[in-house]
């Protein structure tokens, strides 16, 4: 058995021929080729096409196609009509020639327009499903690419590849890419909700077991016949919802699922029926939210899902999604083609759901020939090319200045006009697609207020604005600096929200406003002072009567026979406990943190996104002790280190120290190395501050900075 046979086993002997001819042509064409960890390049290749085969289940023609892709892709004079096969194959490699011409780092594509000029190039619509394939098997060996490239090829993830694999069904990729992408693009969120799921795997078991308990009595005593399925939502599904709901980890009710697939006959009243009745039993052991009830049994999805769901919470007060359905509803839902996406809300356009349908329509169907006419998507903007043929995307209407501000503000304001398609035009010249378009620029131009009735685009319409405020803007920079100057005299501290109470009280509507204001003399900056000194002295005295009755109820505790196995810490030692800051990860006041018990150092205090946390939960559960801060911070501060990537711009550096010095916060440490190569400095510094919100506004304000880059914990 040679390794054509070995590795796609499922084709008929004429099959494997015929990938057996494509394969010899790409070993010869890419003999001597390696990839980044120095193996043969053939192996990108062999990936893709095991995908395509053992996880699509697509035709032998795909995969010969994916072969001689590869080998006309390096060898562009390589001729491959002197092997007379199907017309259908040399369709879809010519397709993925096409594709793998456009270079986002060139084009600076955003995503729909890629979307729509892959549409064009896919005279085959399994072609995109090909792509897929292609980009699931680069991001399983992303570890191979330089660091620049591979930053890339995640966002392109993202952005295109993830929601097309969602679109045509292909639930499995998208998933695994998902995972992938968070894994390099958020490392410490990724840690943290995959530690989190390690940490608490167990609670889920308990929970499963104690919520079956109750309900398999009642549906054997009426019944009914079901199978369960448990799911535990994916790392980047997580994430998601708890970016958009803005919740920790532990507010995303639907982690955990449990699905009842009922075995029943294929008559909708039979299934509607037991569908409800199991819903019955579910609600009547449970407490219900009925906030969350999902009916799409009643009314189906336009993509034909059915199935029931519903939050319910047990006596322990945790919430637990469940889903009922029946086994054909499941089907449908797991292994169906249809129009999945909009069960994501993603938008829809009709040319593109037409164009999606052959698609899918090709998957289903992997032995019929493909549609010889494919919709294109509508034209609702216009693509337009700089000299060096990058392609920029602008609304329909766009002139000249739109396109100038497109490219950079600064381009923006000193516009004079422009060449399109080499003749000399003013700059609210409407454009069209397919213009080449040249700005001019005069160092004395400055926008002036009729431009606003020469663009379209939101970003040049706020330039414009901004440009108009410049004068506000120069009495703001003037009030802010002298406000820390004196603020930094007086050692004393103008926190936000004592800021925001501040312009409350004199009816400032921001704090722009407030500088311009304290930048012309009409706002005395002494009030400031008096007002930060009333403010301190009234915390204060909150602060030590909230300690007073801390301290009271911890004694009060203590005089007890129950015992407390979470330990409670601040800044400084409590009552002897011997436990110390990990220096991996060094925790702040305020982050979410667990302990770890030492054979000789006491406990050591970690954060749940610390490297080791990972190793240290699956290897020695048993050491493990739950932490939470005290309510009330102590005065002790923590230090923590920062890592800043900015340009090579000599005034950053001041103006980062700046910053910090600027909050509850003292440099400890500050270390600075150029990286000419990229451009860049790599600043390293520790800092002390009281807690994670003085760190966040330091980190905050350092992101703002023009010239920084990249900012993030050490």
């Amino acid at each position: 058995m040679d390794r054509i046979d070995e590795w796609f086993p499922n084709y008929s002997a004429e099959g494997r021929e015929l990938v057996r001819v494509a394969y010899q042509v790409a070993e010869k064409a890419l003999e001597g080729e390696v990839r980044g960890n120095g193996k043969p390049f053939l192996e990108h290749p062999v990936g893709v096409a095991r995908i395509v085969s053992d996880e699509i289940g697509l035709p032998p023609e795909c995969i010969a196609a994916v072969f001689l892709h590869e080998a006309v892709r390096k060898h562009p004079a390589l001729d491959i009509a002197c092997l007379k096969l199907d017309k259908s194959i040399y369709t879809m490699v010519d397709g993925l020639n096409k594709i793998s011409t456009i270079k986002p780092k060139d084009t600076r594509l955003e995503a729909e327009n890629y979307k729509k000029l892959i549409i064009q190039y896919s005279r085959d619509p399994r072609v995109t499903v090909l792509k897929l394939a292609d980009r699931l098997e680069v991001m399983r060996n992303l570890d191979i690419f330089p660091k620049a490239s591979r930053e890339r090829k995640v966002m392109e993830t993202l952005l295109l590849y993830i929601p097309l694999a969602h679109q045509l069904g292909l639930y499995n990729m998208k998933r695994e890419m998902e995972d992938i992408y968070l894994s390099y693009a958020e490392p410490e969120q990724y840690r943290l909700i995959t530690n989190k799921l390690k940490a608490t795997e167990k609670d889920r078991e308990k929970l499963m077991e104690e919520f079956i308990g109750p309900l398999q009595q009642k549906l054997s005593d009426a019944g009914i016949k079901y199978k369960l399925k448990i799911r535990t939502k994916a790392a980047y599904s997580i994430w998601t919802k708890m970016q958009k709901q803005k919740v920790p980890f532990e507010g995303v009710y639907d982690v955990f699922a449990i699905r009842f697939i009922i075995d029943c006959e294929d008559d909708p009243k039979i299934e509607k029926d037991l569908c409800w009745r199991v819903y019955s039993f579910v609600t009547e052991e449970y407490e219900p939210d009925t906030s969350r009830l999902r009916d799409w049994i009643t009314n189906p999805k336009t993509n034909g899902y059915e199935s029931l769901h519903i939050t319910v919470r047990n006596k322990d007060n945790s919430y637990v999604e469940v889903q009922i359905r029946t086994r054909r509803m499941d089907e449908v839902a797991e292994n169906g083609f249809a129009s999945h996406w909009s069960y994501k809300g993603i938008r829809r356009e009709e040319s593109m759901d037409k164009w999606l349908t052959a698609v899918r329509f090709a998957l289903e169907h992997p032995d019929t020939d493909a549609p010889e006419d494919l919709p294109q998507p509508p034209e609702k903007d216009i693509f337009v090319f700089t000299p060096t043929g990058e392609l920029r995307t602008l609304p329909n209407g766009a002139s000249v200045l739109d396109f100038a501000f497109h490219i950079h503000t600064n381009i923006g304001y000193h516009c004079v006009g422009g060449k399109v398609n080499g003749k000399p035009v003013p700059i609210k010249e409407k454009l069209r697609t397919g213009d080449v378009v040249e700005i001019q620029t005069g160092k004395n131009q400055k926008p002036a207020r009729d431009w606003l009735g020469y663009v379209v685009t939101a970003k040049a319409r706020s330039r414009i604005k901004v440009a108009m405020n410049e004068e506000e803007f120069r009495k703001a920079s003037d009030g802010r600096e002298l406000l820390f100057r004196r603020l930094k005299n007086w050692k004393l501290e103008f926190p936000d929200e004592m800021m925001t109470e501040f312009m409350k009280r004199n009816r400032y509507t921001s704090e722009r406003s407030m500088m311009a204001a304290i930048g012309d003399g009409t706002l005395d900056i002494n009030v400031i002072k008096e007002y930060i000194l009333s403010e301190d002295q009234r915390r204060a005295e909150a602060l030590e009567a909230a300690q007073a009755a801390e301290a009271a109820k911890a004694f009060h505790e203590g005089e007890g026979d129950g015992h407390d196995d979470i330990l409670v810490i601040n800044a400084k030692d409590l009552k002897g406990l011997d436990y110390r800051m990990a220096k991996c990860c060094n925790p702040v006041f305020g982050d979410d943190v667990f302990g770890f018990v030492t054979r000789a150092e006491g406990i050591k205090i970690h954060r749940i996104t610390c490297p080791n946390a990972a190793r240290l939960i699956e290897m020695y559960p048993y050491r493990i002790q739950k932490v939470r801060w005290a309510d009330v911070p102590s005065k002790g501060t923590f230090q923590v280190a920062l890592r800043v990537t900015a340009e090579l711009d000599g005034t950053v550096l001041n103006r980062i120290m700046e910053v910090v010095n600027n909050f509850r916060a003292s440099i400890r440490s500050f270390n600075v190395s150029e990286n000419l190569r990229a451009g860049t400095y790599e600043v390293t510094m520790k800092i002390s501050v009281p807690s994670n919100l003085e760190l966040d506004k330091v980190v905050s304000q350092i992101r703002a900075l023009r010239q920084v880059i990249k900012v993030g914990r050490g």
